[in-house]
């Protein structure tokens, strides 16, 4: 009998061909002075060739060693270093003398460094909340997601989904990235996590875009899909097994909610429509993930310059000093939550239920 939990296959296109595989790495060699280097790029591509044939995903590794499932497995050297980071984030948030921290994440995809040729409203209205966080004595963190368009080689790769084939399937942090025999490198999640992990306090900033989150915020928030649930041992799955993750979530797993019980904000802004179900979209996803409002004044949608020109959007925001005290109100209620929180006086008041579905 077939098992009804097997791995269903059959969507990959096949691999690529030699000869497509030279169309597609040759991409990046498109200007003319490459030229004169050919014979050179030529025997990069045969390397590069070889990995992609043999699927040479991690081609450092290094044994688990204890405190896991299976120690003698070949984990990522990659992976390791991120894992070490995160703990030591993690082991340091938890001390009652570190500093507090904010982590402050523009997600816009707009600075004047790219093609747009100005800055993000999203980014100033995070200049006047880190001013307020500094003034309070709280260190701040600013993750400038616009990166992402302006930086060589950064990138947020996207989720690969791993968790709806099981949840202990999606590695805590992503094991996805890098992938050498893909070229999927310059991979910027690992730094990433680590810093949402030595947070006390998260703020997002962000504009609407078409209804939803800008790209950047959005891949970022799909990939943080392993912080709620994922699993922190690669190898009790030997990597990707998804046979092994199937069985093991079907015998019982607990979830682990690895960025609970700090605080957060959201200032979202628009122009025309959607700021509203952006602002609820954020909110209900850091409520899910076990972080904690910091009240109706840090939820904050706003619009600037409604169906008004957006060449005049700047000066606009200028003007609108109420919604420059209303950002600054949000940094204040944060930094408020914080120091409550880490005093232990603050907690959600459902903290103590146990979910009966927890996923």
């Amino acid at each position: 009998m077939n098992d009804p939990h097997a791995p269903r296959t059959g969507q990959a296109p096949p691999t690529l061909s030699r000869e497509a595989f030279h169309v597609q790495f040759m991409q990046v060699f498109h200007d003319p002075a490459f030229r004169a280097e050919a014979e050179a790029i030529g025997r990069i591509e045969q390397v590069a060739w070889e990995a992609y044939e043999d699927g040479r995903k991690a081609p450092v590794t290094r044994e688990a060693g204890p405190g896991y499932a299976d120690p003698d497995y070949a984990l990522s050297v990659d992976w390791m270093e991120a894992r070490a980071r995160i703990d030591a984030a993690q082991a340091a948030w938890s001390r009652p003398e570190t500093r507090s921290r904010v982590l402050l994440i523009n997600g816009s995809p707009r600075n004047d460094g790219s093609c747009p040729g100005e800055m993000s409203k999203s980014w100033r209205l995070l200049q006047l909340a880190r001013e307020v966080l500094e003034g309070q004595g709280l260190q701040c963190d600013v993750l400038d997601l616009s990166r992402v368009t302006s930086d060589y080689g950064r990138h947020i790769h996207p989720c690969k989904g791993c968790a709806s084939t099981a949840m202990p399937l999606c590695h805590w942090p992503c094991s996805c990235y890098p992938n050498h025999s893909l070229r999927q490198t310059g991979d910027w999640m690992n730094e990433i996590y680590e810093r949402w992990v030595a947070a006390h306090g998260v703020m997002i900033f962000t504009p609407t875009h078409w209804y939803q989150a800008p790209t950047p915020l959005k891949a970022m928030i799909d990939r943080l899909v392993c912080a709620d649930g994922g699993n922190p041992d690669p190898t009790s799955t030997h990597g990707k097994k998804a046979a092994q993750a199937k069985a093991l979530e079907l015998q019982g797993w607990d979830y682990p909610k690895h960025l609970e019980g700090r605080a957060y904000g959201v200032v979202v802004h628009g122009d025309v429509a959607g700021i509203e179900s952006l602002r609820r979209n954020l909110c209900d996803w850091l409520d899910w993930m076990g972080l904690i409002d910091a009240g109706t004044q840090a939820r904050l949608d706003r619009y600037i310059g409604y169906y008004e020109p957006y060449a005049t959007s700047h000066q606009t925001l200028d003007a609108d000093e109420a919604m420059q005290e209303e950002a600054r109100n949000a940094a204040r209620a944060v930094a408020t939550a914080v120091g409550m929180l880490r005093a232990g006086r603050l907690s959600p008041p459902d903290a103590r239920l146990k979910r009966p579905r927890p996923k």
